[in-house]
């Protein structure tokens, strides 16, 4: 019996610590740090400070190729890639309080490319 309860405990151990930490293991050619969609506003601001206060953010300002469209949410996503990106892509650089989402499809668009660096 104090097997099983072992087991038992180290089963759920395990189904709890791996909810923050569990990675996708694809065949991608990439990951992404993304803005969690559902993010409100004032907190996707607080992310784009934040990062562009470490990075060169001139990619989201006006003339910039990803600019369009002007809207926190895509200049979130694309600050906190490059924050992401800059920091040697750990999952802990994506957590952003939790607005950040990791992706292993390629958020580029148009003439917009997200940066990714091996």
């Amino acid at each position: 019996m104090p097997n099983v309860y072992i087991s038992l405990c180290f089963i759920i151990f395990l189904y709890f610590s791996s909810e923050n930490f569990m990675r996708v293991n694809s065949q991608s050619q990439g990951d992404w740090c993304i803005a969690n969609p559902v993010t409100d506003n004032d907190r996707l601001l607080q992310n784009i400070d934040f990062a562009c206060s470490i990075i060169d953010c001139r990619i989201i300002m006006e003339g910039g190729s990803c600019y369009d469209p002007n809207t926190p949410l895509n200049h979130a996503s694309v600050a906190m890639n490059l924050y992401y990106q800059a920091q040697g892509r750990h999952y802990w650089n994506c957590n952003f309080d939790g607005s950040g989402l990791i992706t292993v499809v390629d958020p580029s668009y148009g003439c917009c490319k997200y940066q990714y660096r091996k």
